[in-house]
């Protein structure tokens, strides 16, 4: 039998899966994929993203104002991000963060839009999905100045940044996520990073249609692939597959607790 993982992180929304999501999840269903988060990062896209997951038993959602988009959208409210929270299938808060890489320029109110989304997860006791590039600085002092303010689950999404931001978001409680950029050749240093940390602390994505594993490095990434970076994975931390599959599973269901105890009527 295949051992079962979770896809933390995917966009199952995008047009690179327009008219192929049936057999995408089931795909990651052969592939030992049960579960898969998929993730709004514009709040009026949050019906179509809630219609997957309800058309779809193993697929869950979230929702929020992606960092890139902060200047583009309008700034999301508390009282907006936790009615939506209120859908049986809606079980994180974003993704939001801080990007600095292209969109520096609107660096406050992505700022003002990453503190908005806190106060949501605090509120709901759901995970904080960040973004973060090219902003450690910040990002680690607005993360420890929310949390001194009332506690918030958290996932550093797809995390690719410094050794210090990762140990700054494992000091708050929060949890690193493993995408495919860890799996690529070149990433020894990441590997790293995700070895020094504990492995009740790892979740597992792909961020599809992004950043596909080896062999599929330049194609368009599915959740099935999120079984090739926790292989990867699991030599990181010296596991057997199935070894880290259970344990970065249980992982999920401790963050995501809400995924964890869902049931269909």
């Amino acid at each position: 039998m295949t051992a079962e993982i979770v896809d933390s992180h995917c966009h199952l929304d995008f047009p690179d899966f327009e008219g192929e999501r049936d057999a995408v999840i089931a795909r990651a269903a052969e592939a030992g994929v049960t579960r898969m988060v998929t993730i709004c990062t514009r709040l009026r896209n949050e019906p179509a993203v809630r219609a997957i997951a309800e058309a779809h038993d193993p697929v869950f959602y979230a929702a929020g104002t992606h960092p890139m988009s902060a200047a583009e959208e309008p700034l999301a409210t508390l009282d907006e991000l936790v009615a939506m929270s209120a859908h049986p299938k809606f079980v994180g808060i974003g993704e939001t963060g801080l990007d600095y890489h292209y969109t520096a320029d609107s660096k406050d109110i992505q700022q003002q839009s990453l503190r908005v989304h806190i106060a949501a997860a605090r509120a709901t006791q759901l995970p904080l999905i960040i973004h973060a590039r090219d902003a450690d600085d910040d990002m680690a002092r607005i993360l420890a100045e929310e949390h001194r303010a009332g506690a918030y689950p958290c996932v550093m999404h797809c995390f690719s940044s410094s050794a210090a931001l990762g140990r700054a978001a494992l000091d708050l409680g929060f949890y690193l996520s493993m995408s495919g950029i860890a799996a690529f050749p070149k990433s020894g240093e990441l590997r790293e990073i995700f070895a020094s940390a504990p492995v009740d602390r790892i979740l597992v994505e792909t961020d599809s249609p992004y950043l596909a594993p080896p062999p599929h490095r330049g194609k368009r990434n599915e959740p099935a692939y999120s079984a090739l970076t926790a292989r990867v994975g699991a030599e990181v931390f010296g596991l057997s597959y199935d070894d880290f599959a259970a344990r970065t599973s249980a992982n999920f269901d401790r963050l995501f607790a809400k995924a964890a105890a869902w049931g269909p009527a």
